[in-house]
């Protein structure tokens, strides 16, 4: 077994500390097992990246592990132990344990497994270099492959043979991009580049649900502008979003300075993850029937979908508006619809050198559209039936009156005055 070759200081890995998952450390050595952090929480704290999840490879079988952890109190869950994961929840974390394993036998979608309790292939079986790390309860960094210095290059390439990893897994070579568009630093790895180019084929093969796991992934990063530039050069951004073909890229680097600029980097909800839809809505044409094709095809979620069609539907305000008149398209719109067209507007006026005047009240105006929360209309129906209006058509055309009339007013008029002469 090799032997470690430095370790962290605790200052930078406060979450290995935690008392829940020393307690999985501790299940896994009373049942004669061994434990290592594995891939993505050791490489991004040995490139100073915030850790979000833990997962964890063992020597133990799945079967042990699951009788590890429920022996030591805490709750296992066999969330893929066909394939040697298993979930151990401590104090309402759930950490992902996958025994220790190779890959026998592979169809370029799913794999055949051997389970094991050698490091080296462990790591061999990963995709990528910055992945094939470990560390144990300690800090102690365990490098079986020497790919420490991908590590501290930022370097995203494949684990032995490129075109091996693809084959095995051609989900492989999104993951690729979305790895450099995450963590690479300078060009992408060469022979990468040339393997995911003969290969992008393969991509076929691979599941709707999965290549919009990893697209949506890149898209969200910090800065994708770089990862879709290669996979455009590489042929992979058509193959995958046919709707980009002929829309192009170019807007996405000025989204990304507007982001930065007027601090867009989640939506209202503060939620990350909204990132990947404006972005995508930046490389596609905001045509409705386009974005329901791609909806359809890649299989989004619904809220995804509606965000995207909203988006082609919505009226892209003249800026710069008033705060009444914006008030009105809002109120009458759809809120985070025509924000993201104001947001796509200043990214195109940022690629254009336009004035800066108009560049910030473009800005603004999305930052008002997102934002603002439209009152609710005091009067209802029942308000005007009350009144002695007949129930039917005219009570639905007296509320429409009076609502608009309530609008113009700036949303100020109160239910009593609104109903006064009525």
């Amino acid at each position: 077994m090799a032997d470690a070759i430095m370790k962290l200081d605790p200052d930078q890995v406060p979450w290995l500390f935690e008392t829940r998952l020393q307690a999985v450390f501790d299940a896994i050595e009373a049942a004669g097992g061994e434990a290592r952090v594995a891939g993505g929480a050791v490489r991004n704290s040995l490139m100073g990246e915030a850790v979000v999840d833990v997962d964890l490879a063992t020597t133990l079988v799945p079967e042990k592990t699951m009788e590890a952890i429920g022996k030591a109190g805490l709750k296992a869950v066999p969330t893929g132990i066909a394939h040697g994961t298993v979930t151990a929840v401590s104090d309402g974390r759930g950490y992902e344990i996958t025994t220790i394993r190779d890959d026998i036998e592979t169809d370029g979608r799913h794999a055949v497994v051997r389970f094991g309790t050698d490091w080296e292939r462990d790591a061999l079986r990963r995709d990528l270099t910055i992945n094939g790390l470990y560390c144990d309860r300690h800090g102690e960094i365990f490098d079986p492959l020497g790919n420490l210095e991908d590590v501290r290059a930022r370097q995203v390439r494949f684990i032995g043979k490129a075109d091996e990893r693809i084959e095995e897994d051609y989900l492989r070579i999104l993951r690729f991009f979305r790895f450099f568009a995450q963590y690479g630093a300078g060009r992408p790895d060469a022979d990468g580049l040339k393997a995911v180019t003969r290969m992008k084929d393969g991509l076929q093969r691979v599941s709707a649900e999965r290549i919009w796991m990893e697209l949506r992934k890149l898209l969200a990063a910090r800065d994708p502008s770089r990862a879709l530039l290669w996979m455009r050069t590489t042929g992979v951004l058509n193959l995958i979003l046919p709707e980009s073909e002929k829309w192009g890229i170019d807007f996405i680097a000025p989204l990304i300075e507007a982001e930065t600029r007027f601090g867009w980097r989640k939506d209202r909800k503060g939620d990350a993850k909204g990132e990947a839809i404006q972005r995508l809505e930046a490389i596609i044409r905001p045509d409705g029937a386009v974005a329901r094709k791609l909806a359809k095809r890649l299989k989004l979620s619904n809220a995804d979908r509606d965000r995207l069609l909203a988006w082609t539907m919505a009226e892209l305000p003249e800026t710069p508006l008033d705060e009444e008149a914006l008030k009105q398209q809002v109120y009458y719109g759809n809120s985070q619809a025509i924000a993201d067209r104001l947001r796509l507007a200043t990214a195109i006026a940022i690629s254009r050198n336009e004035p800066a005047e108009k560049i910030e009240a473009m800005a603004d105006n999305a930052d008002f559209s997102a934002n603002w929360m439209p009152p609710q209309f005091p009067v209802s129906g029942k308000d005007l039936v009350e009144k002695g209006i007949p129930e039917g058509r005219e009570v639905g055309r007296l509320l429409k009156r009076l609502e608009k009339t309530w609008v113009e007013s700036g949303f100020s008029l109160s239910a009593e005055a609104l109903l006064k002469d009525i």
